[in-house]
């Protein structure tokens, strides 16, 4: 076998392993596992502190607020706190308007970032369980209760909603996000059968208090350090697929490039930031389930890239390799037909879902790149969802 074949051979194990292979033995080891049963309520609920970092949300941040104070969970345990980071629009004023119904406003001197402002406030929280929303997600008012049921298991110390992709009505379906957010939910339902999710959903996850107080730097991922840190405590974080949150898509696809681009970079810099998680002799399935779920994930791209070089030095004497080359070239098509889609059509399956796939591994590429130069950037402008009004699916 040439050097040319091994690395093209190589590189497709690689993507196979990251996409079917890894699932495939969390099904097959989960098989060996007792089913994990719903939590029974507890005797009295405990006191929660609710927290939403926000910044000039204003078009979002009603909804969420009337939705927070509808959720099924009892108004005398529950402390929400708005977290607004120096917002210039009317954030502030509309949070305020909530004040007598129990709705906290805390007002940054000065932009920190998202984490900045969540470590900012963490000592201000009075809740025995915190929870972490955004001013774009929509919750189901059984969610919180289902969250917060799991911690009757003293060896949870995080679980993550299930985030379920949607759009309005009359908007342009981004039918590649919606794929990838019902895929992603599946891996973490085998991951929590196993040993636990290495990764919790930003738009909705519950800590406990003693972990969420843990000081992070303000350029690093919050809702993905939470479960490394809750491993480095001895506990496990878990999904819990009946505690609902609705998250809009992105109707521009060129918008989830620029969040991808920074929700990959801070991901790297985080595990970066908490790398003694992925030695197996220490940290076992855990660290196995960190590096195939995060970063072969990171690899696939690269890997992409070298399996297309081989396959072109390959199709100089290989016909084989000149018909490999067919498929890839067509799907490069698509994918670019999708990318140039005008905005505000909604895009075909077979054009829409090759671009998102084409787009999320571009942009792991320029991840690294910002990642290695060291370019920490935690203040960005946010990736602007439309509100969910109206009928959704």
């Amino acid at each position: 076998m040439s050097v040319l074949t091994l690395v093209l051979c190589s590189c497709v194990g690689l993507v196979a392993y990251t996409y079917i292979g890894y699932p495939a033995l969390l099904m097959l080891v989960g098989a060996f596992r007792p089913r994990r049963k719903p939590a029974a309520p507890p005797a009295q609920w405990p006191m929660i502190s609710i927290v939403v970092p926000a910044y000039n949300e204003e078009a979002q941040i009603r909804g969420l607020l009337d939705s927070l104070l509808a959720l099924d969970y009892p108004a005398d345990r529950r402390q929400i706190v708005v977290v607004s980071d120096a917002s210039t629009d009317g954030t502030d004023r509309i949070v305020a308007e909530y004040a007598d119904r129990g709705i906290e406003l805390i007002r940054m001197p000065k932009r920190v970032g998202k984490t900045g402002a969540e470590n900012y406030v963490r000592k201000m929280l009075r809740g025995e369980i915190v929870i972490n929303t955004d001013a774009s997600t929509r919750i189901d008012p059984a969610a919180v209760r289902a969250l917060v049921a799991e911690f009757s298991d003293p060896t949870v110390g995080v679980a993550s909603g299930r985030d379920v992709s949607v759009a309005r009505a009359d908007e342009t379906l981004n039918v590649g996000e919606s794929g990838y957010v019902g895929y992603e939910m599946w891996v973490r339902d085998l991951e929590t059968r196993v040993s636990g999710i290495v990764g919790a959903s930003g738009c909705l996850y519950a800590i406990r208090a003693d972990l969420h107080r843990h000081l992070l730097p303000e350029a690093l991922s919050r809702d993905f350090a939470a479960p490394l840190v809750a491993r480095e405590a001895g506990k496990r974080a878990i999904s819990v697929p009946n505690a609902l949150c609705a998250v809009p898509r992105t109707s521009s696809l060129r918008r989830e490039y620029r969040r991808k681009v920074r929700t990959f970079t801070r991901g790297m810099e985080t595990l970066f930031f908490k790398r003694q998680l992925l030695n197996p002799f220490r940290y076992g399935v855990f660290a196995w389930m960190l590096w195939s779920h995060k970063v072969c994930r990171w690899l696939v791209p690269w890997a992409g890239v070298a399996a297309v070089v081989s396959l072109l030095f390959l199709a100089i004497e290989h016909a084989w390799a000149r018909w490999a080359l067919l498929p890839i070239a067509a799907a490069g098509a698509l994918a670019l037909a999708g990318w140039h889609w005008p905005e505000g059509r909604r895009a075909p399956r077979v054009l829409s879902i090759p671009a998102y796939f084409a787009a999320a591994n571009i942009a792991v590429i320029e991840a690294w790149l910002r990642a290695l130069r060291g370019e920490l950037n935690p203040i960005w402008e946010p990736t602007r969802r439309e509100a969910l009004e109206g009928q959704a699916r």
